[in-house]
This record gives structure tokens, sequence and C-alpha cells, in this order.
């Protein structure tokens, strides 16, 4: 009997997903583990692969569809001697997409000219075709509608020929001057486009929000020197003769991660009925892509080298760029990295993100004036402001973590031993 292809649970917390693409087509055969679609869900674009062999019977559920509710039905698979008179009527809940408002054949080029409306008599027209004429800069009193009773509808706004500028017509709206056919207009007469917001930007923004209205932060800052820092860098990617070169963020990840080590009593995170400790420092370091912000994480930071952290890295910013993360790479993590320095950015604060307790912000290394022994000497200086949630960590647990994170970046060899 035919096989049902539901729209699969891809993490733990998805509950509907966008069907960004199908692989094949209505009558392709496929294997057991071809991949057939590719689905959008809070943090990445995955494959989905077959777990039978078949023939495509059927396309429930069209590529580009968002809101796809886990387990629906999206397409099904015909066994071995069946045709598609045996799929029979599938029902899905997926809401349809909106339709566009229903265009009437295009009018022909000998449709006379519409007779000009009298001053104050009313015009008949939809809000869409409303929208483009002002777009456009037209006068809907110039364009004979086609809908009933005449309504002016998007096709006559969209068919219609440029008019004559009179003495007494309006000047085109913003959106029409910088010719550009997606450009719209809000109340106050502004040009704008519109930027269709992805799975991962809505997730991000709900728990960014959620966390700011909930999570009572306070915020920590400190000064670290980074000259000996810079100069241990350079030696060890000099010696590396281009077989590696590792960055400031590889050193901070490492200090993240072995502060955490020696002062467990920050990675935690906060559940009501107890404060989970992790045995483990899985930093979770932002990363910008084009779709969004993501975290890939690097797990039991503290074990690893240096060299393995940086190529690490390299690796998941990389897939992360291109959605190809798996869900364990970036789902979880017990502390959290954001810097923006290489943006030149002097100093932030960062949002937790829940259900960690903790999130550092790093600023850009600028050299400043500082007194050191009775003396004013040139230093490098990085200002790095710790994100704290209240309700695990105390003030004083975040002051003495900083205090340790501060040591391992002005002192890196001691992070090697």
């Amino acid at each position: 009997m035919p096989i049902n292809i539901t729209m699969p649970a891809l993490s733990p917390t998805m509950t509907e997903g966008t069907l960004a693409k199908w692989t094949v087509a209505e009558g392709d055969t496929v294997e057991a583990g071809d991949v057939i679609a590719e689905i959008e869900t809070d943090k990445a674009t995955m494959e989905v692969e077959a777990v039978d062999e078949g023939v495509m019977g059927k396309i429930i559920i069209a590529e580009g569809s968002e809101n796809v509710p886990v387990n629906e039905i999206i397409a099904v698979l015909l066994e071995d001697g069946e045709s598609a008179d045996d799929i029979g009527d599938v029902s899905v809940s997926a809401p349809a997409p909106k339709a566009e408002e229903s265009a009437p054949a295009k009018q022909e080029a000998s449709t006379p000219a519409p007779a000009p409306k009298k001053a104050g008599e009313r015009i008949f027209a939809s809000p869409l075709a409303k929208r483009i004429a002002k777009d456009k800069g037209l006068d809907l009193s110039a364009i004979k509608g086609s809908g009933p009773r005449g309504r002016i509808v998007k096709a006559d706004v969209e068919n219609a020929k440029p008019q004559t500028s009179t003495s007494g017509a309006t000047a085109p709206s913003p959106a029409a001057q910088i010719h550009d056919p997606d450009a719209k207009v809000n109340m106050f007469g502004m040009a704008y486009k519109e930027i269709p917001n992805n799975n991962i930007r809505k997730v991000v923004a709900k728990r960014l929000s959620e966390s700011k209205q909930t999570v009572p932060h306070f915020y920590l800052t400190v000064e670290c020197q980074l000259d000996t820092l810079l100069a241990a860098r350079k030696e060890l990617n000099d010696k590396a003769n281009g077989a590696y070169k590792l960055s400031v963020n590889d050193f901070i990840i490492k200090a993240s991660a072995m502060a955490l080590k020696a002062f467990p009593a920050a990675n935690v995170s906060w559940n009501d009925d107890a404060i989970h400790q992790y045995l483990k420092a899985d930093i979770s370091v932002a990363v910008s892509t084009p779709t969004g912000l993501i975290t890939p994480i690097i797990k039991a930071a503290e074990d690893k080298g240096l060299k393995e952290i940086s190529n690490e890295m390299k690796d998941l910013a990389g897939r992360a760029r291109e959605n190809k993360l798996k869900p364990e790479e970036f789902q979880g993590g017990s502390f959290s990295v954001s810097n923006l320095g290489m943006f030149g950015v002097k100093e932030f604060a960062a949002i937790v993100n829940p259900p960690q307790g903790c999130i550092l912000a790093i600023g850009a290394g600028e050299q400043r004036p500082v007194v050191f022994n009775g003396e004013v000497q040139i230093k490098t200086i990085m200002n790095c402001t710790l994100s704290v949630d209240h309700r695990c960590v105390d003030g004083a647990v975040g002051a003495e973590y900083l205090q340790i994170f501060k040591q391992y970046i002005e002192n890196p060899v001691s992070m090697l031993v």
C-alpha cells in the first residue's frame, strides 16, 4: 500500500518547519537513503532521506511552504506495482499559502480609454490595486476597472500605460522615484523593501525576547592586557609555517573554558527545581550568517589544544554559514562567547542565551595609555563584559570567574600546562 512521507522532527524542539525544496519529482524512482527534500528548521537547512524505496506518487506539500507541522503528510510513495489510483484522498492540515488576488485576462490593446471620473466621484479599487498605483505614481481615475461593477484590480494597474503628467498631477511616490519594482511606501511616505523573516531569525527573536524579559541580567566588565597573548600567537603562527593559523578568538575560547574548569560555579544554568552545574565546558560561539545568528559549540574546550580549537571553529563556522550544521553541533552548550572586536566595537553587553547562565562579550583590542609600576605605558587593552543570569550566578561568582579568565588571557602560557 502507498507509504505516507511525513514532515520529520529534526530536533527535539522542532514543531514545524519550512519545506524549502524537493530534490525529486512525481514519478521519480527513489531508493532508501536517497535525499528527497530539504527542510528548513529553526536553525538550519537539513536534508531528508527516504526510508523506503518506491516511486514518488504524489507531492502533497509544495516546496516553499512554511509552518508545516511535524508529522504532517508531505508526499506519498508508491510501492512496486502501485499507481496513482491507489493513493486515494490525502487530507492535510498545513495552512495553504495565501492566494494572490485573482487577476482577470489581460486587457486587449484595443480597449477604449476610460472616461475621466468626475470630481468627487468615488473610485472603486482593491487595496492591492491602490497600493500598486500609489507606488507607480498612477492616477486611478484614469484607469478602467475590469473587475465586478468596474472595480479596479491588480491586473488593471499593472497593465496600465504610463500616464502623462499634467500641471495638476501629484508627484510620484518615493517608491516610484527610486525605480525599484519591489519598493513599498509606509504611512509616512517612506520607501522600503520587505525582507521576509526566515525560521532562524524568528526563533532567535523569540528566544532573545524571552531572555531579556524573563532573565534578570546583570553585567560585569574587566580590562585584559593582550600584549603577551599577541606575542605568543605570533610566535606559534610563525612556527606553524602555514599548517594552521591561530586567532585571538581561539585563545578566548580556550581561556573561557579553562576558567570554567577552574571555577565551575559559573558553568551553570537555571532550572526551577535545581541549578544544573555542568561537568564539561561546552563553549557556544556566536557566528553571524546570511540567514541570522547561530552558535556552534566547541565541546569540552578545556581538554582541547589551541590548534584543535582553531581547526574545529573554522569548520563549524564555515558549515554554519552554509546551513549545514547538525542539531547536536549548535543545540546545547554551557557558556557562550560573542566577539565583535573584529568590527572595531570597543565594548558591548550581550543577551544571555537560555538556558545558559552566562555569555561573555568581547570588544576590540586597542592601544591605550595605562599606569604600570608607576609609569605610563602603552598597552593593548581588550574590554570583556560578562552578562549573567542572576538566578544562578551571583555577583561575586561572576567577578571571580572574570578574574580567572583575565589571568589566562594575560598569561596564555598557563593555559598550556
